[in-house]
């Protein structure tokens, strides 16, 4: 959630900073105005009720004097239903607020280049070598198949289009990537947790899912739950509404679950394979830090995304996000992109950002430095996205007769 004070103080600012992520000034114009108007009918409401409680304190002395209480009474009441006139005002205008501010997104930080969409990312960093075939190389859903590690027709069945079935040696190596990731983030100082598939609206709010993306969730019929897009989500909101001493910071978690997503908007888009599911595994990466350590945190969570796929052997490239493809809640984001030969396009495999305090002023978590209460920093990145690593090993690792071999570092994982 953005800062309504610094909205107020440095309007021009935040309103030429959200210009870039595509929101109006209009927008903007609106919330500061409804938020000065409620601030001017708070102080009324406060003078109001200095005034009668002043008043209030003359019933002892008129009755002692023998004065007639009855226009003192009057005037009271006239102020009371003033003041209660004022605060349902109060609320319903605080009720807009709070609508109009859950949907606008993050800053991004000056650092961010700027740009319309994904086509003005910048390349960072290229790492690895892509591997060299002496044919021509098949993408991974003609793989999975002729292996027998993907039943499409079957995924289909089970449920709808966007659904597959890992079977045989597809649901192993799954598995074993799974384990992979998270054994290599426990030793890059990740704790490991295994968290709830289901979040309730409260948590989904605070990480900003909620309101603005709802139509991408699936909801519990009759329940105030949703399957979660992606562990981030229970990660971040483990500290939903806490203090956390400042010794404890920062903290390091990760975590494996399946992820769900209706995929909403990406119609023709990656219909085939297994690029964009509405069920896909990932193992997270979430950090909570103060606002000294954050960066430094960014650059060791990309990191280790990076060296991860360096240890599978898998070639990739570091993008930075232009502001107008940063995600809602992100101040900043590096993509890493993984090389797949099948499709000869780099395809992106984890997403890293920075909210800075955006998450946490939604979701209540702070941390305590001395006497004060300061908002924590919240980052959060695919480490990584466990499909789409599946599929860039059965196409960077394809042999001529149609196998697969299997990275040496997840051997002893099958």
């Amino acid at each position: 959630m953005i800062d309504k004070k610094l909205l107020e103080k440095e309007f021009e600012k935040v309103a030429n900073a959200l210009e870039k992520k595509g929101v109006s000034k209009e927008i903007l114009e609106d919330l500061k105005n409804k938020t000065i108007d409620t601030k001017s009918k708070r102080q009324t409401m406060e003078s109001l009720q200095a005034e009668q409680k002043q008043l209030s304190s003359q019933f002892g002395t008129y009755k002692k004097e023998g004065k007639d209480i009855a226009p003192l009474k009057e005037e009271i009441d006239k102020l009371k239903d003033t003041k209660q006139k004022i605060e349902e005002e109060v609320r319903v205008d605080e009720l807009a607020i709070d609508s109009i501010i859950m949907g606008i997104p993050n800053m991004p930080d000056d650092s961010v280049p700027e740009g319309v969409d994904e086509s003005e990312n910048v390349i960072l960093e290229i790492i690895g070598e892509k591997p060299s075939f002496s044919f021509e190389p098949k993408e991974h859903w003609e793989l999975g198949e002729n292996n027998g590690m993907i039943d499409f027709t079957r995924g289909v069945k089970l449920a709808k289009s966007r659904f597959a079935a890992l079977k045989g040696i597809g649901a192993r190596l799954e598995r074993a990537l799974i384990n992979y990731f998270l054994d290599f983030n426990r030793e890059r100082g990740f704790e490991e947790w295994y968290v709830p598939f289901m979040a309730n609206t409260n948590m989904l709010e605070g990480t900003g899912q909620l309101p603005k993306f709802e139509e991408d969730l699936f909801k519990i019929e009759g329940e105030d739950l949703y399957l979660i897009p992606t562990s981030e989500v229970q990660l971040t909101n483990l500290y939903n509404d806490e203090i956390i001493d400042s010794t404890e910071l920062p903290l390091l978690l990760t975590s494996y679950t399946p992820c769900f997503r209706k995929e909403a908007g990406s119609a023709g888009r990656d219909t085939r394979g297994m690029i964009r599911q509405h069920q896909f595994d990932k193992v997270e990466m979430v950090a909570i830090t103060t606002p000294e350590q954050s960066q430094e945190i960014f650059g060791k969570m990309v990191q280790c995304a990076s060296d991860l796929l360096s240890s599978l052997g898998l070639a990739h490239q570091k993008v930075q996000l232009c502001t107008g493809d940063l995600g809602f809640s992100a101040a900043t984001t590096i993509d890493l992109e993984v090389w797949l030969p099948g499709q000869n396009t780099y395809r992106e495999i984890s997403s890293i950002s920075n909210t800075r305090e955006f998450q946490a002023r939604r979701a209540k978590i702070r941390y305590k430095d001395g006497k004060k209460n300061t908002l924590c920093h919240t980052l959060n990145g695919s480490s990584l996205a466990v499909g789409r690593t599946l599929v860039a090993i059965m196409e960077n690792y394809q042999q001529e007769d149609g196998s697969i071999k299997i990275p040496k570092v997840l051997e002893k994982y099958m």
